[in-house]
């Protein structure tokens, strides 16, 4: 049965983080490798085609932000795009707090698959977009499209979706698209991941938990590569290494990178961890030296740098750790 379940709230008095970090060369499907490790395991084939035309589509609504015409009319889309596909889609609607004390709208979007199943994955990405390109080498008062910077992460998310849709499995599966991320401030860490903050502490069921849970957040710009955060290494190290050993083994080494990034970055994982108890890793591009990716905050965040040979590594990961081996480790 597909339903939508809204929850509306009052103003919620803490704020949300994530100080985060990237020619669209197609690729029409998975390599080679990853072909033969699928179809031995029944694996669906992510269609990185398919997760492109989601990101596009969101930017095709305009920056994100809160309290913009964007916000709900992006958030009405991704609604829809979700209804026909999960059991269950849940919309929290509720008011957060700014860094400047502003009210703001947030609307978070959960979609669950396999509702009874008690072993659960949470897959999340944030949907909005930074208020400001705070970044950019010539104008930090423009707004940017943030194709990577949140629609990336959300387009894998709405092609999996697609994918559990078409082919059931076994486990259960909750999808988190989180508002009014990227509206914080340097100066203020809780600032940012303002609606994971809050659904940290309301989930869309109450007593909610997963085995552990994976953040994707900038994964589809070209030449990506994914770093071992330090601060899932602290809490999720088991799935976390899981997961790079999976994507190593579907040939997605030059992605993947065994290495420390230096430093634990403020993000959704890190409230999905600390506040939710669930051991949560974060999927975000950086560069060796540990810093963002050069389009990181920019107007340069556009659709130009999304690949969708990126959204095929991460994409054709998550197929195969759902499907074939969803807690080995």
């Amino acid at each position: 049965m597909n339903k939508i379940i809204s929850t509306f709230t009052g103003i919620a008095l803490f704020a949300c983080a994530c100080n985060q970090s990237t020619n669209n060369n197609q690729n029409n499907g998975a390599d080679s490798a990853s072909q033969q490790v699928t179809a031995a395991a029944k694996v669906p084939v992510f269609n990185a085609d398919s997760a492109y035309a989601f990101t596009a589509k969101q930017v095709s609504f305009g920056p994100r932000i809160a309290n913009t015409p964007a916000q709900p009319k992006c958030a009405e889309w991704l609604i829809q795009e979700l209804k026909p596909l999960a059991d269950t889609v849940y919309v929290q609607r509720t008011t957060v707090m700014g860094p400047k004390k502003q009210p703001l709208p947030c609307i978070n979007i959960i979609a669950t698959f396999n509702p009874d199943a008690k072993q659960r994955i949470l897959l999340l990405s944030h949907w909005d977009t930074r208020p400001h390109a705070d970044q950019d080498a010539f104008d930090k008062t423009k707004q940017m499209d943030g194709a990577d910077d949140g629609a990336s992460g959300v387009g894998v998310l709405l092609e999996t979706a697609r994918e559990l849709h078409a082919q059931k499995q076994g486990i259960g599966v909750d999808l988190l698209l989180t508002d009014v991320e990227d509206y914080g401030i340097s100066e203020e860490e809780n600032s940012f991941c303002l609606g994971t903050q809050y659904w940290a502490k309301n989930p869309h069921v109450k007593g909610y938990k997963a085995n552990y849970g994976i953040l994707l957040d900038m994964v589809g710009a070209r030449g990506s590569q994914f770093f071992m955060e330090a601060g899932s290494q602290q809490y999720a190290y088991g799935p976390m290494k899981m997961f790079w050993d999976v994507a190593n083994r579907l040939g997605y080494s030059d992605y993947f990178r065994y290495e420390n990034n230096g430093s634990a970055i403020t993000d959704d994982h890190v409230y999905v961890n600390t506040m939710a108890n669930i051991p949560t890793f974060d999927i975000i591009a950086l560069q060796p030296n540990g810093n963002f990716a050069p389009h990181w905050h920019t107007q340069n965040d556009n659709m130009s740098v999304i690949d969708k040979r990126t959204l095929q590594a991460v994409g054709q990961t998550i197929m195969q750790v759902i499907y074939a081996q969803p807690f080995e480790y």
